[in-house]
């Protein structure tokens, strides 16, 4: 009896173990999915960003995040956009002009995931410059929190709560605050 059970036993550990060993030495089969639509899509695509997307549209800038590229948009969540005033924020969505310059604020030529965001920071010593689409500086910097920090020329700052929302031309992170 007893050694049956370690028979049954030591064939039970072999088994694992092969099976251990065998699958650590496959190759990684899996594929992230190859996106489907682009920046405009992706973001319209989140309910959290829904604000984000009905500002796009409202600044007219589909056109223009639709074509070309890569861009990263650091999007607002709907957070963000529910901590503007009201007052404010009805002017901003009445008036597309200004709307679409807070906008392109978010906007920046070249796709920056979060691989390329900390080889960026890495590069810098922590830091790292990117120019918006309207040629703005967005300053990148680890916060206190050990998040990544966003920092405009008018010092508004605004954390990266999500990234790699990936479309077709670019990527979506997303940020906690609006810049100015």
């Amino acid at each position: 009896m007893k050694k049956s059970f370690l028979i049954i036993a030591a064939s039970l550990l072999v088994s694992l173990t092969t099976t251990s060993v065998f699958a650590q030495t496959k190759p990684d089969t899996t594929k992230q999915p190859t996106p489907t639509v682009d920046v405009v899509g992706v973001l319209a695509s989140n309910p959290d960003y829904s604000s984000a997307s009905a500002a796009v549209r409202a600044a007219n800038l589909e056109s223009t995040l639709k074509t070309g590229g890569p861009y990263t948009i650091f999007a607002p969540n709907n957070i963000a956009f529910s901590n503007l005033p009201k007052a404010q924020s009805d002017s901003l969505m009445k008036d597309p002009v200004k709307l679409a310059t807070l906008l392109k604020g978010h906007v920046v030529t070249g796709q920056y995931t979060k691989a390329a965001i900390i080889k960026a920071l890495t590069t810098g010593k922590g830091k790292a410059t990117l120019t918006t689409i309207d040629g703005r500086t967005l300053n990148l910097s680890i916060s206190p929190k050990s998040t990544l920090q966003l920092t405009d020329a008018a010092g508004s700052t605004a954390e990266v709560t999500l990234y790699d929302m990936v479309g077709t031309n670019g990527v979506v992170n997303g940020i906690n605050g609006i810049l100015k």
